[in-house]
């Protein structure tokens, strides 16, 4: 008797509901940075799973929901990489005041988020995703799951990816 391959597929998931739009600053180095803007993100996914004897690999219901709670989260924030070794962030009961490079800038604590990231970045912001997704392992084990891939665009060419594999 011969042993059936394991049949593994890949889910690819965008919608357009998945985005989100922030206000935000990268930072090149010590001593430079842009100027504060605004983007308006979009988030894909890839989960790489076994086929189930049903020919199904999971319920999409799931992620598509973990995908938009996440962006709902940082939707209409000015978001600040609370992990920069640029920044100096202090706060007080309204504002966070954040020092770089001999800059003082005030925020509105209301208005502005701390991401545990290092810049505010496509890179940064596909590994928040990431992690996210990953805070859920349950989700994980439970439809077995061997890769995820999540895609952060800030605009048509231009995007970044960060990868999570068993």
């Amino acid at each position: 008797m011969t042993k059936t391959a394991e049949r593994l597929t890949t889910i690819h998931i965008d919608k357009e509901d998945f985005n989100f739009s922030i206000a935000h600053f990268t930072i090149f180095s010590a001593t430079e940075r842009e100027r504060l803007h605004g983007h308006n993100y979009h988030v894909s996914a890839e989960i790489t799973a076994p086929v189930d004897t049903n020919g199904m690999t999971f319920d999409y219901k799931l992620y598509k929901e973990r995908i938009r709670e996440c962006c709902d989260k940082i939707d209409e924030y000015l978001l600040l990489p609370a992990l920069s070794p640029h920044l100096e962030i202090a706060e007080d009961d309204t504002f966070y005041r954040v020092g770089f490079n001999g800059e003082l800038m005030y925020f509105m604590k209301s208005d502005t988020l701390l991401l545990p990231v290092l810049n505010s970045t496509v890179e940064e912001y596909s590994n928040y995703v990431l992690e996210y997704l990953l805070s859920f392992p349950t989700d994980i084990q439970q439809y077995d799951v061997r890769k995820l891939l999540i895609k952060v665009s800030s605009g048509p060419g231009q995007s970044g990816s960060s990868q999570w594999t068993k």
